[in-house]
């Protein structure tokens, strides 16, 4: 599913833009601590109290565009998450039937993948939410998985990229009658 593809690279470019300001700020509050201060004339109190001021004030200026940013990049994070809590499918369980049918669809074996996009050959004891369920996937047959336990928690509530989503309807061809749906990842609509 193309949509599964531009959230993963929306977050990735987020995530990616996050670190960059946060290296950003780090440099320029660095950079302005280590600024040499035109020292105050005289001697005295009010001559430590200008050069601390003169400190912060450069401070100050150096940090207020990199934080500006973070505090947008925040913002956009926080409205994502928002948006994936009032996506979230209100069962999160697959029932008996839909688990029967998806360990039967995998022949009782994980179908996520371990390296070199192989698939992983322990036997299946969970029922996984491909598109993760606390990100908005749905619980239904299409964005079931079946999962040892191993990869179930090596894999966590991490979107999958578009290249794993690739790789498993690649792999599901060779266990999969023709006849049968081989797409994986299903998100929840908007309510």
């Amino acid at each position: 599913m193309p949509e599964l593809g531009r959230i993963y690279w929306t977050r990735q470019g987020l995530r990616l833009a996050y670190s960059a300001v946060m290296v950003w700020l780090a440099v320029a509050l660095m950079s302005a601590l280590m600024s040499k201060t035109v020292p105050a004339t005289g001697a005295g109190p009010s001559a430590a109290a200008g050069v601390l001021r003169g400190m912060v004030e450069n401070v100050v200026a150096a940090v207020a565009l990199p934080g500006v940013a973070a505090v947008v990049l925040a913002i956009a994070a926080a409205v994502i998450t928002r948006r994936d809590v009032r996506r979230r499918d209100p069962v999160r369980r697959f029932t008996r039937q839909q688990r029967r049918e998806g360990m039967a669809r995998a022949g009782g074996v994980c179908e996520l993948e371990v390296g070199f996009g192989r698939r992983c050959g322990r036997p299946a004891e969970h029922g996984d939410h491909f598109y993760p369920w606390s990100k908005g996937g749905s619980t239904s047959l299409q964005n079931f998985v079946a999962a040892c336990a191993r990869c179930n928690r090596a894999k966590r509530a991490r979107i999958p990229s578009p290249g794993q989503q690739q790789r498993m309807e690649r792999r599901r061809r060779e266990y999969l009658p023709p006849s049968a749906s081989l797409s994986v990842g299903e998100r929840q609509p908007v309510p």
